[in-house]
């Protein structure tokens, strides 16, 4: 596959994951979030592999490694897509800690845009604070509001300005 290809792949996984993400947080019932955060979270996974690889190749090796922890903290994610949310806590806690990660990673180099930088930092911050209270015992589930519900619009954020580095990079 050529590069223009699988950034357009890329930028496209990442557009439609946010775009499942948020749909399955108001989905109707808990079948329907299911459905919406599984085909979310896939498109994601496989969004973040190119990635990851594309900037392995270009020797931007932090990058890279920030896709693949994203790409590992979505996959718990995913595997918690469509049990019963409380059940799920300790699995979503470890998946948000890891999406932490991944963000900081992100952020880190100067590769994105500034803004994407910076909203992927308070991604990466309220998604910490959620991991560690999960860690602690409290009972916090994916919807749990304020954290992790108000957390989902500056991860979406992050992603589609990662999405539009891909699309308008792409030759």
């Amino acid at each position: 596959m050529t590069e223009p290809v699988t950034r357009r792949i890329s930028a496209g996984g990442l557009v439609v994951g946010s775009a499942l993400g948020m749909a399955g947080t108001f989905a109707p019932s808990a079948e329907v979030r299911g459905l919406l955060w599984g085909l979310d979270g896939t498109a994601l996974i496989v969004a973040s592999a190119l990635l990851a690889a594309h900037y392995f190749r270009q020797g931007l090796d932090v990058v890279a490694a920030g896709f693949l922890v994203y790409m590992v903290g979505q996959v718990l994610i995913v595997a918690t897509a469509a049990t019963d949310l409380a059940a799920a806590g300790p699995v979503f806690g470890a998946g948000a800690a890891v999406w932490s990660a991944s963000l900081f990673l992100l952020s880190a180099p100067r590769v994105a845009a500034l803004w994407v930088r910076v909203v992927g930092v308070v991604a990466g911050v309220l998604f910490l604070i959620v991991g560690i209270r999960l860690f602690m015992g409290q009972p916090l589930t994916a919807l749990s509001r304020p954290l992790p519900f108000f957390a989902y619009p500056f991860l979406v954020a992050t992603l589609v300005g990662w999405a539009w580095e891909q699309y308008r990079s792409a030759p």
